[in-house]
């Protein structure tokens, strides 16, 4: 199979923050190769709100990887990185979450690409914009440059590392 582009949204809010993100971005090779990082976005929290700032990235990568052998590949990075289960929008130490297949519409009972919720969300739209301004989301028809003007992108700062 020749290689796809792909999207892929990086989090984490338990420490050491940076060293996760690098983790799980040292994992994705050899069936992951990055081609663009975004910059490192700090974020409060979304959903549950009692926990520590996230850390957000996007990076555009390429893989030969189906669509449910890259999530796979995914569940399997988080869990070398030191993921364990918790509860829905709670801390977690990476998280990994597929936004983009080329231009995939695909959906079952474990995935669903585009990322159903990116439209929504500063913190993946604004990383995602540095790397992707002009891609169009292949359902909503819009570019992530548009997408991203229509959200509140308060709480989604520059990360500085102190």
């Amino acid at each position: 199979m020749s290689p796809k582009t792909i999207y892929i949204a990086l989090g984490t809010n338990l420490e050491p923050r940076e060293a996760n993100l690098r983790a799980a971005r040292k994992a994705f090779p050899p069936a992951i190769q990055i081609l663009e990082q975004s910059p490192i976005y700090q974020t409060e929290p979304w959903g549950y709100t009692d926990q520590p700032d996230f850390l957000n990235q996007v990076v555009k990568a390429q893989t030969t990887l189906l669509p449910l052998e890259l999530l796979d590949y995914l569940k399997d990075i988080e869990e070398q990185v030191g993921r364990t289960p918790t509860f829905r929008y709670g801390p977690r130490v990476v998280d990994l979450d597929i936004l983009f297949y080329d231009e995939l519409v695909f959906e079952n009972e474990r995935l669903t690409i585009p990322h159903p919720r990116l439209a929504e969300r500063a913190f993946v739209l604004l990383p995602l914009s540095k790397i992707a301004p002009n891609l169009r989301h292949p359902v909503q028809r819009k570019t992530i440059s548009e997408l991203l003007s229509q959200v509140d992108q308060s709480g989604v700062e520059l990360y500085v590392p102190s």
